[in-house]
């Protein structure tokens, strides 16, 4: 496999393999701020976390994605993260189904986990791109995206039936490798402020 499990390490978070050691934590973090509640998005409730974790790990089993949970400096899980849609030909990949315990959104955790993510990315792992993708009305995961300094590529109309049966038009966002200079250095910057 190209993209291998690896804990990743920062000042305020650290992602390392996720496995079902990491299940309480998340059904805690799950039901801050209730956020299966959120039809544009897929958050489990707290009661399906370890049926999602094991989902992910037979994705990660088949070479398609690499979960990780986010823990917090005291080393508490606050939510995961995936690279998926491995592509180890092209050396490509998403980073998504990211998702945080509301308690801790906008603390500056998503700045450093997408910092470490993308630095592993680039420098260690050559990646040529990476994606980003969410529901297009999904504005808060947009400016987020946006703020790391992706770019819009466009959306992917009628893309994915959603839990709820409505049709989503994906906002398809990348770095390349190109870029990865100047937003690694916009990243770093974000974390001093």
């Amino acid at each position: 496999m190209w993209a291998k499990p690896v804990t990743l390490s920062g000042q305020q978070v650290t992602l390392e393999p996720l496995s079902q050691s990491h299940a309480g934590d998340l059904a805690e973090a799950s039901a801050d701020g209730d956020l299966s509640s959120l039809w544009y998005t897929m958050i489990p409730a707290p009661a399906e976390v370890p049926a999602e974790i094991d989902r992910r790990l037979a994705l990660q089993e088949a070479g398609s994605m690499v979960p990780f949970a986010i823990l917090d400096a005291a080393g508490r899980a606050v939510g995961m993260t995936t690279y998926m849609n491995i592509d180890h030909i092209n050396q490509r990949l998403e980073i998504g189904s990211t998702w945080y315990r509301k308690s801790v959104q906008r603390s500056g955790l998503n700045t450093e986990c997408k910092l470490l993510m993308l630095r592993h990315a680039f420098e260690d792992l050559d990646a040529i791109s990476v994606e980003f993708r969410t529901h297009v009305i999904n504005h808060q995961s947009r400016r987020a995206i946006e703020r790391l300094g992706a770019r819009l590529d466009g959306i992917l109309r009628a893309h994915m039936r959603m839990a709820n049966g409505t049709i989503r038009d994906t906002a398809v966002y990348s770095i390349i490798a190109a870029e990865w200079p100047t937003v690694r250095a916009h990243l770093q910057h974000l974390m001093t402020r």
